[in-house]
């Protein structure tokens, strides 16, 4: 890894610089660059780090990043919104860099999928305004649950460890 940890630090000002324009806005590329700044070991990343991730989040690419991976049953914005809110409110946030992450395990924690997917299978709109059977309701829930979770584990992997205030 170190033969493409030197020519990249070369380059640190550049990915600085598309961190701040939001040149980079998927969860592959922010990772990429997340794990270059780990091994550069740089105050002046911290920032610019953090403030991507959050433009990520903030901005819906998050969102729209998990409804790519859930074109059945598209991922409540609902859900994403109270994980926001739980990780602001969380004192214990301070300890990454990383909101993405951070949101994606409160989700994962807090079990709010399971949450959401019962709230949206309970709501009329969704049987074309008749009432829901609770045995539909179920279905539902349970068809969003796994379509859900599956995505969110495929949003995790791309951590093999918790990251921290370092990207590391």
């Amino acid at each position: 890894m170190l033969q493409y940890v030197r020519p990249l630090r070369n380059d640190k000002d550049q990915l600085i610089h598309s961190l701040r324009t939001h040149r980079v806005n998927t969860l592959t590329e922010l990772r990429r660059i997340e794990k270059v700044f780990a091994y550069v070991d740089s105050a002046e990343v911290t920032e610019p780090m953090t403030s991507a991730w959050a433009h990520y989040v903030n901005s819906n690419n998050l969102l729209s990043e998990l409804r790519g991976l859930t074109r059945n049953y598209p991922f409540s914005s609902e859900c994403l919104d109270e994980a926001k809110w739980l990780v602001i409110g969380d004192p214990a946030s301070t300890r990454s860099w990383n909101y993405c992450w951070l949101v994606l395990t409160k989700i994962q924690n807090q079990r709010l999928i399971q949450k959401h997917a019962h709230s949206l299978a309970a709501q009329p709109a969704m049987w074309g305004g008749r009432a829901p059977t609770a045995s539909g309701i179920d279905q539902l829930a349970t068809a969003c649950v796994n379509e859900w979770n599956r995505a969110l584990r495929q949003m995790l992997r791309h951590w093999d460890s918790p990251p921290s205030t370092t990207g590391r």
